[in-house]
């Protein structure tokens, strides 16, 4: 559970701002979505592979720019 300590005379639209930033950074959307489908552990390893040759073949890119 998430507890938002909320000053005297803050807004309401402040302290939902608080709690939306507070629940991104915990994670749970993103681990609902990964549950909801069955993804291989060697899928997984191929597309962190192929995300790891993107970013540095874009690194290469940026430095010979």
């Amino acid at each position: 559970m998430l507890i938002i300590p909320v000053k005297d005379g803050e807004s309401i639209d402040r302290a939902l701002k608080k709690y939306k930033r507070k629940f991104d950074k915990t994670g749970v959307i993103r681990k609902l979505r990964s549950r909801q489908q069955f993804i291989k552990p060697s899928v997984i390893k191929r597309q962190k592979i192929q995300k790891a040759a993107h970013k540095q073949r874009e690194a290469s890119l940026e430095e010979q720019s």
